[in-house]
């Protein structure tokens, strides 16, 4: 779902606005456990977390991966800027990047740059490869602006308006 799409049927109850809360916290709670948290029997728990997936509100489940351990211990944020901002340029740049395994975010920007990318890599000999290989031989990047990441204060997915109540 894109960011601009929104969700269509009914509007969040309590209910599915703590079974959202939870399963943000724990995505592999087992759906009894679920039930009991939120308050409901396990079937009709279940049909919310099924309409909740196929209205877009949960978009999939995933693992967090420590990434000191996977080789991907070095974080870097990147400003990007390209030398025209046309359309074709802009797309050839999207699909540059979609196609990098490295760039773990992406952010179109405004201000004095274009993009802002998140990258991990194990180390500065393979972001160097990386910077000279890929990224400036993206046909439209003009210029970037490397800040290599020396500790990391927080990284969370929750989204805040459901942790307030």
């Amino acid at each position: 779902m894109k960011n601009s799409e929104r969700p269509s049927g009914r509007p969040l109850d309590r209910i599915d606005r703590q079974i959202l809360r939870t399963l943000q916290g724990d995505g592999r709670i087992s759906n009894v456990d679920l039930a009991r948290t939120v308050r409901l029997s396990p079937t009709p728990c279940l049909e919310r977390v099924k309409r909740l997936e196929r209205e877009g509100y949960i978009q999939g489940y995933q693992a967090r991966l420590d990434p000191l351990k996977l080789r991907a211990g070095l974080m870097l944020l990147v400003e990007l800027t390209l030398d025209r901002t046309r359309p074709e340029v802009f797309e050839r740049f999207r699909e540059s990047v979609l196609a990098i395994p490295e760039v773990m975010e992406c952010y179109m920007v405004a201000g004095g740059f274009d993009y802002l990318l998140k990258l991990r890599v194990a180390d500065m000999p393979e972001y160097q490869a990386l910077l000279t290989e890929k990224l400036t031989a993206i046909q439209g990047v003009s210029q970037t602006h490397t800040y290599v990441v020396m500790e990391q204060i927080k990284d969370t997915a929750r989204l805040p308006f459901l942790e307030r109540g």
